[in-house]
């Protein structure tokens, strides 16, 4: 065929025309040449038409004449010699065929190879010659513009895959010899071990050698012919020529025949036939079926080997029994493993094609599946409980149940299996449970005898094949396919509804609790490695290892954790070696300190869910477990502290013990990180347990001598060094996250570890190190935690956090790292706050708290330097606030590069921290930062021949107007007016009117609201009866707050003015009164101008005076003289409070003297009291007397004798540790979403909590309802305080929400004031949270001052 007659170009030419008629559409619609050659190229895999073409056709012939019959024979050579055991060492079939073929005798020499590929080419560029004759090249011309280009791609093509192949044959003749000279290995069974994978599958080695098969194709007759010439009456002579020629057939004309039935019929009775030979070749149909064929096809296939399998296993002529072991060698079970093979292999590839085709093909693979995996003796049979079923092949070969994990990825398919399992095949799960029952009452057996269970996993795990299997390894491997299979069974909702199962053997239904209990106890009972197995092995069939990964993915699913491990049943059984080693009792475990390992990390991942972490503190019932002392979470805190202080004998000298106590550190640190889980473990004491534990770690850790340089690191003690700092690290690590939460962060300051803590998580922030996947809160949020208690923000400034912090600020907004070469000019901020900048300025305002700003910044002078240079960068926040804030010399506005875009910056800094009205006055009094704005907006206006003109609107003078308006104007939503920080559109773009000196324009100050005139009230008549008269009544109290109550709800306004004074005046009056009622004792002191003549005012105090009483004359409250008597109300009391104060040594600012803030409540009380001094002066004396003084009035327990030293010296108060901790705990439980918006911010509840109860709501809501928040928590208790925020979030949800996503959660919380909000719309919401909540919070509010743990 190396020359073309006249005739042949002919045919070609018609062959070619009709080929590309096909496509005729396909090419013309293509937009360019290059795309046309790929729909050419690729359009055997795009055309189901394909193989039918004429020209394809003629080419398979070709290639068959030239290269088949050699390749046909050596095929079969191959096929002889692998039931001989003969193959040599090839990787595959293929190179084994491929080598023979080369040493063929049709092919004596290379060079006649050579010259037979050189003709190939030689023919194809011939044939490429054809193409354009005159009426053909006039079509492609009329469809296809690139002709000549395409046909010059397709010989470039030709020639290259041609020239290749005699390149490659070169290569392999100068490696013959290489080849030659291996040796035979391996026995035949390495085709058949249960450790197998796709890249060696008997699917794709028939699959890449049928590639290289020759065709014939045959017509219907032939096709007919052919399944006659099958019959299994026929002749073997017969049937084996046409099976010979059956599969030089392609399998997709075979499949669409209409005889197809039929040969189905007869290749299914043939594959039993007994000459191994000829059902080998049925074999090799099959698998090039399956590779060549779409998927509606090859069903068929699939189904007629596996009805083949299932009846051959219920005929008489298989015996195989479980005692008498599998030998794989032997020919016979070695052909049955070639066919469940083949069918596994199918089973892995077909759902990546079924959804493409109906339901019901899918259905019918699933059903013949089932079907032949449920085969098995009738009861009766005598061989019935040794029967070898057919699922002992497939798990063998498939022993983690890959093909069903498949199966039940998808819904599509998923359905079907779980429906048929439920109406028709139930007993495949139930066999599954029953294997598993019966390996574990093995292991359990093995076990108690001492002994330890024949460990199959280890030998299974190891790279030597097996010939031969015991009846023991076979039952080990079909249970290891069980636990996979139900594993990923239970991961569905659906496939959870199969339970419960009845089983046989058991009287009682086995329940989905019970085979999750039978999964953990296989953790403690089955074989398990040794410590050296653990870093041998990679893949791991241990049992315990089995379950682990099972429990691990369930813990990930909501739905199933939910089903199958929240319950007490499953908790018990995870708990149980637990308990046995608190008990002292004889514990029946393998490998102790593996199995608690693993038992700690399933806690853990439960632990990190919500649902999960209510089953470990409160056990299934969360309403009636509170008070039980045999939950899960006393259980494993009793366990983690016997861990620690090394209590447990089992475990003594144990070289994992450290890891095992870092596990259930772990397991208690998800716990702890919350404020209900903390709650649980506080009367435990754990963190004095490991902070104990790291003072003694530490001792050791200052041993370890310093790396010397060339010095050798291999030995012992180099290696335990390591152990030690690493435990260490590990413990400080624990000790850092009890930060997470207010009374946390209170307990974590007692154990001395704060430096060191703060210091650690510096370090593992500077080298980026990931925190671990079970944790859902970051480090900002501890960072907030911390910036809110003074001792922890001092820690944050000595371990050079602040200082780096800061550096790297800088270096976004002036200079740019010194490191980083730049390249292109950084783009113009568009938004005041570059976007590179707004996490900086976010962490700021996390910082700056005010107890963080009063010790950093207390007494610290402004350096205001004559020159600053470029390259000066700042280190702390009083250099941020000289550099970026004051800007008050033309030095340090030369210093910066980008002036504007930092004073911006700056500006908007000291707008947020101004809201803190500590923070302000701490500022102004130190600073003067009203005086600096002023005086800037002073020099920011036009020059005019006739003098200074009008104020320049820019950026920077628009905000200092608001900045300047905010600080000098007290009051809530609806009694101030703050200017905007936008231009608007028109004339006129900013109306606001910009001002240099005091005081502000009016326009700024909101109308006041009248005084409604009173009408006479019979509640409130009432209500001031009981309080004038309480007579007797025991009910006295009570029956005053629901009188309260009554009227909030009917008429809240009634509550101002002279009308509140009075009712709380007698209240606080009678409660004090009563020594039950009184929480503190109170000396006697009588206030005499003489006393209080010797006390002098702070600068802060006197600007919070002026700021009160400017707010009191706004709202019509105070007269004139009102400073003086105000000044009498605050030094009286910083008096007689100050009999009651401890004497303190400490290196905290704000224990070094008097209240470091301002006293908000005194003046809120002085306000009420209409600026009577002494009325004021009585209430508070009176107020100091009760629990709700010591949360309402900050400055009452500054530094106080009532409180423990621990506490005092923490500097931390209870409104913080106490009331923000138990808001943190409501929200969550009450305003998830809010409780996600904080973390997800990186901010904490607490922090904006503390700002507002500090100031007494003043900014945040307008003086009547600051009235109703004070009134409420007197009447109804100081719990009431914590349900006022919660209601103030609840509020606030939507708002909360949008600027999360925003992400500027923390700015709009600080400056917005609420807007909307009255305490008489929520008061009905705080009842309702009352009866829940008030038991826990009260008696952890009176416990404030034993709150020494």
């Amino acid at each position: 065929m190396s020359q073309f007659t006249n005739e042949d170009e002919a045919m070609i030419q018609s062959m070619l025309r009709q080929l590309l008629q096909s496509v005729k559409e396909k090419i013309t619609g293509a937009p360019s040449v290059e795309c046309a050659e790929e729909i050419l190229l690729h359009l055997e895999e795009t055309d189901e038409n394909f193989h039918n073409y004429e020209f394809v056709k003629y080419l398979r012939q070709y290639i068959n004449n030239t290269l088949g019959s050699v390749i046909e024979e050596e095929s079969e050579k191959c096929t002889s010699a692998q039931n001989q055991s003969e193959v040599s060492g090839y990787d595959t079939l293929v190179q084994h065929v491929t080598k023979k073929t080369r040493e063929s005798m049709q092919l004596t020499t290379e060079e006649e190879l050579k010259n037979k590929l050189t003709t190939i080419r030689t023919d194809l560029l011939s044939q490429a010659q054809i193409f354009p004759s005159n009426g053909f090249t006039f079509f492609l011309l009329k469809n296809l513009s690139g002709y000549r280009e395409m046909m010059h791609a397709l010989k470039n093509v030709m020639m290259v895959v041609v020239e290749s192949l005699i390149n490659k044959f070169e290569e392999d003749r100068m490696c013959n010899k290489e080849v030659d000279s291996k040796t035979k290995k391996k026995c035949q069974s390495d085709y058949y071990t249960d450790n197998c994978s796709d890249s060696d599958s008997s699917f794709n080695h028939v699959n890449a050698f049928s590639l290289s098969e020759s065709y014939t194709f045959m017509s219907q007759e032939q096709l007919q012919l052919l399944v006659e010439k099958l019959d299994p009456i026929q002749p073997k002579e017969v049937r084996q020529e046409a099976l010979q020629t059956l599969c030089l057939a392609p399998p997709t004309d075979v499949l669409n025949s209409e005889c197809w039935p039929n040969l189905r019929k007869h290749l299914t009775m043939s594959l039993s036939d007994p000459d191994a030979i000829f059902s080998e070749k049925i074999l090799r149909f099959y698998a090039k079926t399956f590779s060549s064929s779409p998927f509606n096809m090859t069903r068929e296939v699939y189904t007629s080997l596996a009805q083949h399998l299932e009846f051959y296993f219920l005929s008489g002529e298989y015996s195989l029994g479980l005692s008498s072991g599998l030998d794989v060698s032997n020919a016979d079970i070695n052909h049955i493993l070639k066919k469940v093979r083949l069918l596994n292999e199918y089973q892995k590839e077909a759902p990546s094609s079924w959804i493409r085709y109906p339901e019901k093909y899918m259905e019918e693979i699933v059903e013949s599946t089932l079907s032949l995996l449920s085969v098995k003796h009738d009861p009766n049979h005598p061989a019935s409980p040794d029967f070898l079923s057919p699922i002992y092949f497939l798990a063998l070969l498939d022993i983690k149940a890959i093909w069903f994990k498949k199966w039940m990825h998808a819904h599509y398919s998923r359905t079907v299996i779980l429906r048929l399992l439920e109406k028709k095949y139930k007993s495949l799960i139930n066999a599954a449970v029953q294997q598993c029952l019966d390996y574990f009452e093995f292991c359990k057996t093995a076990v108690s005898k001492t002994s330890r269970a024949n460990d199959f996993s280890q030998q299974h795990s190891n790279n030597e094949q097996k010939c031969f299997y015991t009846g023991s390894e076979l039952q080990y491997i079909y249970f290891v396919h069980s636990l996979c299979l139900l594993g990923r069974l239970l991961i569905y909702k659906q496939g959870r509804n199969l339970f419960p199962v009845q089983l046989k053997t058991k009287k009682d239904c086995i329940s989905l609790t019970d085979l999750l209990v039978l999964f953990t106890q296989l953790i403690y009972y089955s074989p398990s490695y040794s410590k050296a197995a653990l870093t041998a092995h990679t893949d791991n069939y241990s049992p315990a290892s089995l379950v682990m990964e099972i429990l691990q993915v369930f813990c990930d699913q909501t739905g199933c954790a939910a089903d199958c491990l929240y319950t007490d049943a499953v908790m018990d059984a995870l708990l149980d070696p637990l308990r046995s080693l608190l008990n002292g009792t004889e514990v029946y475990i393998n490998c102790l300190e593996t199995t608690l390992i693993d038992v700690a990390d399933i806690l853990a991942r439960i632990a990190a869910a919500e649902d999960g972490l209510s089953v470990l503190l409160y056990g299934g019932n969360k309403n009636s477990a509170k008070e039980n002392s045999s939950t899960a979470v006393h259980v494993i805190v009793q366990f983690t502290k016997k861990l620690l202080h090394d209590d447990i004998s089992l475990l003594s000298g144990s070289e994992l013990l450290q890891v095992v106590k870092g596990a259930f550190i772990f397991v208690c640190r998800q716990m702890y990180r919350t404020c209900e889980g903390l709650q649980m473990l506080i009367p435990y004491g754990l963190h004095e347990s490991i902070g104990e534990a790291w003072k003694k770690a530490n001792l050791l850790s200052e041993r370890v001598p310093t790396p010397v340089a060339g010095a050798g690191s291999t030995s012992s003690i180099s290696v335990d060094s390591k152990n030690v700092l690493l435990w260490e690290e590990t413990l400080l690590d624990a000790l850092v996250n009890f930060s997470a939460t207010p009374k946390g962060l209170f307990l974590l300051h007692s154990t001395g570890a704060m430096s060191d803590c703060v210091s650690f998580m510096f370090n593992s922030l500077s080298k980026n190190l990931q925190t671990n996947e079970c944790e859902e809160f970051g480090n900002e949020v501890i960072v907030a935690q911390m910036a809110t208690t003074p001792t922890a923000a001092l820690a944050l400034q000595s371990s050079g956090f602040i200082k780096a912090f800061v550096t790297e600020l800088w270096a976004l907004l002036e200079c740019g790292k010194d490191d980083v070469r730049i390249t292109q000019p950084k783009s113009t901020p568009v938004d005041p706050i570059d976007q590179s900048c707004q996490k900086f300025f976010l962490y700021l305002i996390n910082l700056l708290t005010y107890p963080a700003v009063f010790e950093l910044l207390s007494k610290q002078d402004i350096p205001n330097k004559p020159v600053y240079s470029h390259r000066e960068v700042p280190t702390d926040i009083i250099s941020i606030i000289d550099r970026i804030i004051i800007l008050n010399s033309e030095a340090k506005i030369h210093s910066l590069f980008n002036y504007e875009q930092s004073h911006v910056f700056g500006l908007r800094l000291l707008n947020v921290l101004c809201c803190e009205l500590n923070t302000l006055l701490l500022l102004e009094a130190q600073y003067k930062v009203s005086q600096v704005l002023l005086t800037a907006q002073e020099e920011n206006v036009t020059e005019t021949s006739e003098g200074p003109g009008d104020f320049i609107v820019d950026s920077l003078s628009v905000e200092r107007n608001h900045v300047l308006v905010r600080i000098n104007l007290i009051g809530g939503p609806q009694e101030r007016i703050l200017p905007l920080r936008g231009l608007d559109k028109g004339s006129d773009p900013y109306p606001w009117p910009m001002f240099s000196s005091f005081p502000l324009p009016k326009c700024y100050l909101a109308e006041v609201p009248r005084k409604t005139e009173f009408r006479q009230d019979k509640d409130l008549e009432k209500l001031l009866s009981i309080l004038k008269n309480p007579g007797e009544q025991t009910e006295w109290a009570e029956i005053c707050r629901r009188q309260f109550c009554k009227i909030m709800k009917a008429r809240p306004e009634i509550f101002s003015g002279t009308i509140l004074a009075e009712l709380i005046q007698k209240f606080v009056l009678h409660l004090s009164e009563s020594r039950s009622n009184c929480y503190f004792s109170m000396g006697s002191y009588e206030a005499t101008d003489a006393d209080v003549k010797k006390e002098s005012l702070s600068s802060v105090q006197q600007l919070g005076i002026e700021m009160t009483v400017r707010y009191g004359k706004y709202l019509n409250l105070l007269k004139e003289h009102a400073e003086n008597e105000l000044c009498f109300v605050l030094m009286n009391c910083e008096q007689f409070l100050k009999q009651q104060q401890r004497t303190v040594v400490s290196s905290l600012r704000c224990l070094q003297g008097r209240y470091a803030g301002y006293d908000w409540f005194a003046s809120s009380a002085f306000l009420i009291m209409s600026g009577d001094g002494k009325k004021t002066l009585t209430f508070l004396q009176q107020f100091s007397r009760l629990l709700v003084s010591a949360f309402l009035w900050v400055p009452r327990l500054h530094m106080s004798m009532h409180l423990p030293i621990t506490t005092v010296e923490s500097g931390i108060h209870p409104v913080y540790f106490c009331s923000a901790h138990h808001i943190e705990m409501l929200l969550k439980a009450e305003l998830p979403l809010v409780f996600s918006a904080f973390h997800m911010s990186g901010f904490s509840p607490s922090q904006i909590c503390l700002q507002w109860i500090t100031q007494c709501f003043w900014n945040y809501m307008d003086w009547s309802e600051i009235c109703h928040y004070i009134a409420t928590c007197i009447f109804l208790g100081p719990d009431y305080q914590v349900y006022m925020c919660i209601s103030v979030f609840r509020h606030l949800q939507q708002d909360i929400l949008k600027h999360t996503e925003a992400q500027d959660l923390q700015v709009f919380l600080k400056e917005e004031a609420l807007h909307g909000f009255r305490v008489t719309d929520y008061l009905e919401y705080m009842e309702s949270l009352e009866v829940i909540y008030r038991p826990v919070l009260l008696k952890d509010m009176r416990n404030i001052t034993v709150q020494n743990r």
